[in-house]
């Protein structure tokens, strides 16, 4: 008792280790004629390898597949199979270690030799530790943690996973370790033991023996039929219902019972599917629920329901699905209608043609009473014929005007293609005969009928399909025929002739035409054909031309038509020429105003198609000119490369006057036009420049920049001749003829002046105004033209500047600031003439004169205080408080943008002066003004008192108050208010200023202190080997080689980074750099590093009392981080709120410079300064 029995021996031993694991090649019976069985292949798996021996005739290896890397712990697994692979059966071999299953296709062929090829690998997230073949497709996995996996072989999908660790399987690990003869096995074999079960797991068949500690489990794969019954089982009919579908198609994985050929095996299953819907079908009836809204039944069908119709459809089952289904769903109103609505997909589709008789007329009833009219024609128009009842839908058609569906009734069931058409005629015909508008659905149907024609015509059935060939030149002729029938069969006695072409000409007479020439397109040049074409055209032009009811438009779209037939190269129709020169002058007859776009259009279609033939082209051109259709003589000029007329035409055209500027573009900058043609234009256009002018002077003088900048000086003279009175110079060319233009510019005086007489002032002011447009579109930067391209004179932009004066003053400074070339002291007088002081000030700082620039805007300012004091106290307040705060706004930055740039008494010179005008006025204590705006004037003087404390003295700016006659003499109550709000101010910036230097002091002792801790905490490698050599930090022991880690955490040796040239030595210390951190992109910073350190110099942040630097290691973790904990800096947020100004030290009344005093935040009234007292800590 207790001494174990079992004995083992050892098959196959050595230095290439044990075999684990032996699988023979086991043939069935029907296949032990298989030319391969011969060779009693045996495969066998040890710890490294696979191999294939055959014992017959000779033992021999076939195969020899080395494992590679892997897990040593895995247990090495084989199985062998025989699978349809390219038409022939031959044994597959399947072996995998781990997570990775390799499959062998062993074959033998014509010589007798065994080949073997690899097949798809199979790639897993589990620990095999067995593997066992259900058929050819289906594996089963059992993974380390006891699931079983079932995979389809082909798809390498996982169709299921079981549980199976209650089976608690038995282990041969006593076996593999060897452990009744002592454990005389390799480790690596005893490794493996601990989860080999290859006795404790079998396969027969289709079925798995399991063998556990307490029992036997048999694991087997469910036949078709009872995985479909297992879902019937648990009222799954959908998933059972699409389980069997699956089958049916043949594209079901693990399939187990299914066999014979596709033909009987879809007959089983087909069967067993027929046996589901009915059942289904009961049971949908049955679970209907018998109270509640109707909307809750309707719901319940239609998830119901469509599950039946389709899958009967896809068996092709519609006497089932029209018989057993449809009698029991007719039990039930709701399921009924919801039955019949579902086949509408299906009909449309085409899924569904044709249904038994009592299923049609219930369906059409059912979309009658439902109102679903556009549902029931769609139906219709694709149901087989045979299947409705002709009688009743042509009824239901005419009652509830279903006309598609009536048409394709007539058409496939009676063969009549005439009646619909007549049906259609008599309802439009009447409406258009009287001169009525049609109504919405006579318009519809007059489409509908011009489609008919068309399809007709062409050969095809509407609204789908086509005609049978048979018919087609029938229908042809029949269709033709009604057209041109010279009365209708119940014509009156009024009717004119041709009623059908007339009907559908006024109807639509363009989509008529076209239905025309799609027709005469396909016909063939026989003598009928040709007889028809003629003949229609010749109704066409008795119908037309012979009466005055039709619009230009619509007897230019008949002419438009012929000129395209006539202009093709295989016409064989005659039309009068004669009849083109009728339309030619009823189309340009001058005496007609009406239509004239109209008319103009309609001539243009008529050349385009090729009416051009048909007319002489001068006669053509002088009718033309006289009807004004300049798009008309466009074309022709263009015909004839006359592209200076075009210049013209678009001139006189007052619609596509704009237009001539990017004509003009295109003809100077496209290549294709020759340099007479080229020059011409620019001729033409120089000489229509003032007209150009008046349109549009932005456009004109985008142009005159582009392609006339070499006149530019010469146009701008004679703009301002005119303007000035003058004639034009030789630059400005006579008009051609054609444009007969009655302008100023078209007459050349040689006199040399020409008095303006008051009747001319008008014009000259017209020619001013026309100077200053020109002027602004060409100077104005923001306007879009490219000023590099613009070089005119410091006068010409002078001479812009006063017109800007003068009609613009308000843009002038702007103007001013954007400008370049001009001269200062002309402007500048040209400013003081229209006393624009805010730009004479601007013009004087600008020319270096700032105290001169000073007194402007103060003698401005003080003009405006005086006018606001001597207002009396009946006067409302108006503006004039704001008007002052602007001009004090504008007075204050100027003496801040130069106040960097001058002395302590230069200053004085600015500031003193603006602060007595700003108190000067409130010494007037008697005046009533003064009283009423004492608050506004006080806030203003605190701003120049806030402002001028920056550049002055803070007892310079007292001493000079105190020493007024006015406040010398003990009123300083009147100014207590402006002393105080000095005090308060720096009180205000005393405490901001001691806040920033805390939180600067805090900032740098957290940044010391996180520089410290990176600098002093231990290191820890990456990995145990150098870098560089790659070896084991202990290599060997030398007393020269040291181990050198850095906080990136890279280990070397030293002597390594000394080969590297990664180590300097300074002043006797060695400077170690981390190679792979600083090979490549920073090498530069590295070689900055070294050179500086060679000089001596030190670029740390932190240096110690012995004056010794941070080494490259040290700065390095200093950068590291800065990078982590990068942000927003205290100091750079608190630089950017006061916008320091640089070198210049401030004064206790320091405020920020921005360009405008209320840039400050100091001065922002809604700014707060949250501050809190630093937090208690115990010593």
């Amino acid at each position: 008792m207790g001494v174990r029995t079992c004995e083992s021996r050892c098959l196959f031993s050595g230095s290439k280790g044990e075999v684990c694991c032996i699988e023979p090649l086991h043939a069935k019976t029907e296949l032990r004629d298989h030319p391969i069985t011969q060779y009693s292949l045996l495969a066998m798996a040890s710890l490294t390898k696979i191999l294939v021996i055959g014992l017959k005739p000779s033992l021999k290896v076939w195969m020899t597949f080395p494992y590679g890397r892997m897990d040593p712990s895995s247990v090495p697994l084989l199985a062998w199979h025989f699978v349809a692979v390219q038409n022939s059966v031959n044994p597959m071999l399947a072996f995998c270690r781990g997570d990775v299953v390799h499959f062998l296709l062993v074959k033998r062929d014509d010589s007798g030799a065994i080949h073997v090829t690899k097949q798809k690998q199979l790639h897993l997230h589990y620990d095999l530790i067995n593997f066992t073949w259900m058929n050819s497709r289906t594996v089963v996995l059992l993974d380390s943690v006891e699931k079983l996996h079932v995979i389809d072989r082909q798809t390498q999908e996982e169709l299921e996973t079981i549980e199976i660790s209650e089976v608690q399987l038995v282990y041969n690990s006593s076996h593999f370790k060897s452990l009744a003869t002592g454990g005389n096995v390799s480790q690596a074999l005893a490794l493996v033991g601990e989860k080999a079960c290859y006795q404790s797991i079998s396969s027969c068949g289709s079925q798995i023996f399991y063998l556990g500690t307490k029992s036997v489990h048999v694991m087997t794969l469910r036949s078709w039929r009872e995985r479909v019954d297992h879902l019937l089982k648990q009222e799954c009919l959908t998933e059972a219902l699409a389980l069997a579908w699956s089958f049916y198609e043949g594209k079901a994985k693990a399939v187990v019972g299914l066999s014979g050929d596709v033909g009987k095996r879809k007959a089983v299953i087909a069967d067993r599917m027929v046996e589901i819907l009915l059942h289904y079908t009961d049971r949908t009836l049955k679970k209907c629920p018998d109270q509640g809204k109707i909307q809750v039944m309707e719901q319940h069908f239609q998830d119901m329901v469509p599950v039946i119709v389709e899958y009967c459809l896809l068996l092709q089952r519609t006497d089932l699905l029209f018989s057993q289904v449809y009698d029991k769903m007719s039990e039930n109103s709701v399921a009924k209608g919801v039955f019949l609505e579902c086949l509408e997909p299906y009909i449309l589709s085409g899924k569904l043609i044709g249904m038994t008789a009592q299923v049609m007329k219930d369906l059409l009833l059912h979309f009658q009473d439902r109102n679903l009219l556009e549902n029931m024609e769609a139906c219709i128009v694709h149901m087989d014929i045979t299947s409705l009842d002709i009688q009743q839908v042509v009824l239901l058609c005419w009652e509830n005007h279903l006309y598609d569906a009536m048409i394709y009734v007539y058409n496939s069931g009676m063969n009549d293609f005439l009646s619909p058409m007549e049906r259609l005629f008599k309802v439009i015909a009447p409406p258009l005969s009287a001169g009525k508008s049609l109504t919405d659905e006579q318009v519809v149907m007059g489409n509908k009928l011009l489609v008919y024609i068309s399809c007709c015509l062409a050969g095809r059935a509407y609204p789908l399909g086509d005609i049978p060939e048979d018919l087609v030149p029938l229908v042809k002729n029949q269709v033709f025929e009604f057209l041109i029938r010279l009365h209708s069969a119940e014509a009156s006695t009024d009717e004119e002739v041709y009623p059908y072409v007339r009907t559908l000409l006024h109807f639509d007479t363009r989509e008529f035409l076209n239905v025309l020439a799609l027709t005469f397109e396909d016909f063939k040049n026989d003598k009928q054909a040709v007889e028809y074409q003629q003949r229609i055209v010749d109704i066409l032009l008795k119908v037309m031309v012979e009466n005055s009811d039709f619009t230009p438009s619509q007897v230019g779209c008949l002419f438009t038509f012929l000129a395209r037939q006539l202009a093709k190269p295989n016409n064989t129709l005659f039309v009068n020429r004669t009849l083109f020169d009728q339309v030619l002058e009823f189309l340009c007859s001058p005496d007609d105003d009406s239509r004239h776009s109209e008319r103009q259009q309609v001539l243009l279609e008529l050349l385009q198609a090729g009416g051009i033939v048909q007319f002489e082209e001068n006669r053509l051109i002088q009718m033309a000119e006289k009807a004004e259709f300049y798009q008309i003589c466009e074309f022709m000029y263009e015909r004839e490369h006359h592209y200076d007329r075009i210049i013209d035409c678009y001139l006189r055209d007052p619609v596509r006057k704009e237009d001539v500027f990017n004509y003009i573009h295109n003809i100077l900058s496209i290549p294709g036009y020759s340099a007479e043609e080229k020059h011409s234009v620019w001729q033409k256009a120089l000489e229509h420049m003032e007209e150009l002018l008046l349109l549009s002077p932005s456009k004109a003088a985008d142009l005159i920049t582009t392609h006339f900048n070499d006149q530019l000086e010469g146009i701008i003279n004679n703009l301002q001749v005119t303007s000035a009175g003058q004639p034009p110079g030789v630059l400005f060319m006579p008009l051609h003829p054609f444009g007969s233009l009655q302008g100023r510019w078209c007459t050349w005086l040689s006199s040399p002046t020409v008095p303006i007489h008051p009747g001319d002032l008008d014009v000259h002011r017209q020619d001013q105004f026309l100077l200053f447009q020109f002027l602004r579109s060409l100077l104005d930067p923001r306007e879009g033209i490219n000023q590099d391209l613009i070089h005119v004179s410091p006068c010409i932009t002078e001479q812009f500047i006063e017109l800007l004066c003068h009609y613009s003053p308000d843009q002038v400074l702007e103007m001013l600031q954007v400008l370049e070339f001009y001269r200062l002291e002309e402007t500048i007088q040209t400013t003081q003439k229209h006393q624009l002081h805010e730009a004479s000030s601007y013009l004087l700082e600008k020319k270096g004169d700032v105290h001169g620039a000073f007194l402007v805007m103060l003698e401005q300012l003080q003009s405006k205080l005086l006018v606001l004091t001597q207002e009396d106290e009946n006067s409302t307040q108006s503006d004039s408080v704001k008007d002052i705060e602007a001009t004090l706004l504008k007075t204050i930055a100027l003496c801040q943008r130069n106040s960097h740039n001058l002395n302590q008494q230069q200053r004085e010179a600015l500031w003193f002066p603006l602060l007595e005008a700003m108190m000067s006025p409130q010494k007037l204590s008697g005046s009533s003004a003064s009283c009423r705006y004492s608050e506004h004037l006080k806030n203003l003087t605190m701003q120049v008192l806030n402002n001028m404390a920056a550049f002055i003295a803070l007892p310079s700016i007292l001493q000079r108050i105190l020493q007024d006659p006015v406040y010398g003499k003990g009123k300083l109550g009147e100014i207590q208010g402006l002393v105080l709000g000095m005090l308060d101010t720096f009180n205000y910036e005393q405490t901001l200023l001691e806040t920033t230097t805390n939180l600067l002091n805090h900032d740098l002792h957290w940044s010391l202190c996180n520089l410290r801790a990176s600098v002093t905490r231990g290191l820890t490698p990456k990995q145990d080997y150098c870098c560089i050599c790659l070896q084991q930090y202990k290599r060997r022991q030398e007393t020269s080689d040291e181990i050198i880690v850095f906080s990136c955490g890279h280990l070397y040796h030293s002597l390594c980074l000394l080969s590297k040239e990664c180590g300097l030595e300074t002043q006797g210390l060695m400077r170690w750099t981390c190679y792979k951190c600083n090979s490549s992109n920073k090498a530069g910073k590295l070689c900055e590093s070294f050179s500086e350190l060679k000089k001596g110099s030190s670029t740390s942040l932190a240096q110690a009392s012995s004056e010794s630097a941070l080494d490259p290691q040290q700065i390095q973790a200093f950068d590291q981080l800065c990078r982590l904990y990068r942000g927003t800096s205290r100091l750079a947020l608190l630089t950017e709120l006061s916008r320091s100004r640089g070198g210049e030290r401030p004064g206790p009344l320091s405020v920020s410079q921005g360009d405008s005093a209320l840039s400050s935040v100091f001065q922002n009234e809604n700014f707060q300064l949250h501050l809190a007292p630093p937090p208690f800590t115990e010593e």
